[in-house]
């Protein structure tokens, strides 16, 4: 089950392909930093997810403006996210959850991704977003079921407005 408005969102260890390297990176590290926009996705290379994370790129300022650490999560390896975000210039940091266990802690992971296209893997997530305070608290939530579909982001902004 999906998380929900009020629930304390789960840590996670995820990694990241830093300039050094991998690194480990948990929610209440980000937390620590500002409220946080998780940002669950399918998968990198194509074309939705691309152009939802270029257009987060270009608008990243507002992003910070409202106190805000934007991060995207994937079942794609952290070289294969760095590759991507390297080929279009997504500058937004991407966090690999190759196991799938974020996508199942929040709720999102498919059963079946996209069967009809022969992309039967499990524990893709959907596309969502969730925006959480720096108390580790879901303030906001937005799951797709259809992998074309976008969250809302003015709806996003406008939490994170609230927040302050």
């Amino acid at each position: 089950m999906a998380l929900q408005i009020g629930d304390q969102a789960p840590d996670f260890n995820l990694v990241s392909k830093g300039a050094d390297g991998p690194e480990v990176v948990k929610l209440s590290d980000l937390t620590d930093k500002g409220n946080v926009v998780l940002l669950f996705f399918p998968m990198a290379f194509t074309s939705v997810c691309t152009q939802e994370f270029c257009d987060l790129t270009a608008g990243m300022s507002e992003y910070e403006a409202l106190d805000a650490v934007v991060v995207g999560v994937s079942g794609d390896n952290p070289f294969a996210q760095e590759a991507w975000a390297q080929k279009e210039g997504i500058k937004v940091q991407l966090l690999s959850d190759y196991e799938h266990e974020a996508a199942k802690a929040y709720g999102v992971a498919y059963e079946q991704f996209l069967p009809e296209a022969n992309l039967i893997m499990g524990g893709v997530p959907k596309r969502s977003a969730f925006v959480i305070d720096k108390g580790g608290i879901v303030r906001h939530v937005d799951i797709q079921d259809h992998p074309k579909d976008l969250p809302d982001f003015d709806a996003i902004r406008k939490v994170l407005g609230e927040l302050g």
